[in-house]
């Protein structure tokens, strides 16, 4: 469920028409509802009941604007970073840092320092190397770094190639057969706590069947290693679970499916366990908000030129992603048209033979679903300006980030003293 609803023939987010954010701020823009991200929050939690004291740690890179952390965070969530650009943004929104996990492949000496230094939950480490360079800033440092191994159950998620990371050929984790090797290793290092188990196999899953097989091997591999004398007490499953972008497509599992199957599986454990959601939180709760520029005819469907890009929604160009296409004020009739954008690269593409709201020239459309990996991934290609963010709050709205002309992305190149009285 979201908050993006048609009043008197507009499309509203909350209590805000659409066309007045558009008319105040420009397009393209970006429009989340915290009524939709609270809903999310709270729906997970109600479903992992009555596990005990679960960690929900929102994945900051589905979205890291700073105004949607500290909405999840004064809903009690932790933070998943991967970076320490992530673990900053974190801290400045208030998230405590004993509800942060870092995590992610390519950690430097330099992120692991300022987690320690700063306090975290867990590292969920990625190799016996990654934990050999822990130990030495560690100790350096004079601190205690919690570990966990993020273990690679080779369980294929089902879902986008480039999505999926529980494979044996992904990049990411320790795999299973060197699992006690690696945990031998880091008992034997100094500066590391053993705590924790980690597993994360992929994002958007629509089917639990491979979550329940890698978090049986997760279950089975906790009770191995406490046979071999580690103090296993945290077990990070990860997040993944997929949301509806397609209506015409099943429905993903529930939250409450999703916990049904985890209580089942994770309950006499023993452990802490914590959750990793990201798109499931903030995905169904963000707009892309545009304008049609022009529509173009085409050899078999016109073309609506919008002024939002593949640098403003990387997915489709990137994914082959599909997100819904809909008049912000409809006039009621329909249309078969491709959605493209203005930048020069012919996958700036949003939507080939799709049937949709018929617009025209100066009309206002959204691209639904686009809480999540959206303006994250946003970029000035072609020189356009970075796309703003605009969070609502029932009927109050604010800019959550201001849109970074042409200007500005001028005024930040640095042109070399060689350079600087050459003529053209």
């Amino acid at each position: 469920m979201d908050y993006f609803t048609h009043r008197g023939g507009v499309l509203h987010c909350e209590d805000v028409p659409l066309s007045k954010i558009a008319d105040a701020v420009g397009t393209p823009v970006y429009v989340y509802s915290s009524a939709t991200m609270i809903r999310h929050a709270d729906v997970l939690r109600r479903s992992l009941e009555p596990l005990p004291d679960p960690l929900i740690a929102y994945a900051v890179k589905a979205n890291p604007n700073a105004a949607v952390l500290r909405t999840l965070g004064a809903q009690g969530l932790g933070a998943d970073v991967v970076s320490g650009g992530e673990y900053r943004r974190a801290i400045a929104a208030g998230i405590a840092p004993h509800k942060i996990v870092f995590s992610g492949v390519g950690k430097t000496a330099d992120e692991m320092a300022l987690a320690l230094e700063g306090g975290l939950f867990q590292f969920n480490l990625e190799s016996v190397e990654e934990a050999e360079m822990l130990s030495e800033v560690a100790t350096r440092i004079g601190r205690e770094a919690p570990i966990g191994f993020r273990v690679n159950p080779d369980v294929v998620a089902g879902t986008h190639a480039k999505i999926s990371t529980g494979g044996a050929e992904n990049k990411f984790g320790v795999p299973y057969a060197d699992t006690h090797a690696a945990y031998r290793r880091a008992a034997e290092l100094p500066g590391l706590r053993v705590q924790g188990v980690a597993v994360h196999i992929g994002s958007q899953l629509t089917s639990l069947a491979p979550l329940e097989a890698a978090f049986v091997k997760v279950g089975s591999l906790i009770g191995e290693l406490r046979a071999a004398g580690h103090a296993i007490s945290v077990a990070d499953l990860g997040g993944g679970l997929g949301i509806p972008y397609n209506a015409e497509l099943p429905s993903p599992p529930s939250p409450e499916d999703y916990g049904a199957m985890v209580r089942r599986i994770a309950s006499e454990w023993d452990v802490r366990l914590v959750f990793e959601p990201g798109r499931l939180i903030v995905g169904n709760a963000g707009v892309l908000l545009t304008r049609v520029i022009r529509v173009k005819p085409g050899s078999t469907h016109p073309f609506v030129v919008v002024d939002a890009a593949m640098n403003d929604l990387m997915r489709p160009a990137l994914y082959d992603a599909w997100h819904s296409i809909e008049a912000v004020a409809p006039h009621g009739g329909r249309v078969t048209a491709n959605v493209v954008g203005p930048v020069c690269e012919t996958g700036d593409t949003f939507a080939m033979g799709r049937e949709m709201d018929s617009v025209a020239p100066g009309d206002l459309v959204i691209f639904r679903t686009a809480g999540a990996y959206a303006a994250a991934m946003s970029s000035t290609y072609n020189s356009r300006p970075l796309t703003p963010e605009v969070l609502v709050n029932g009927a109050e709205w604010a800019v959550v980030r201001k849109r970074i002309d042409i200007d500005r992305l001028i005024a930040a190149d640095a042109v070399p003293e060689w350079l600087a009285s050459a003529q053209a």
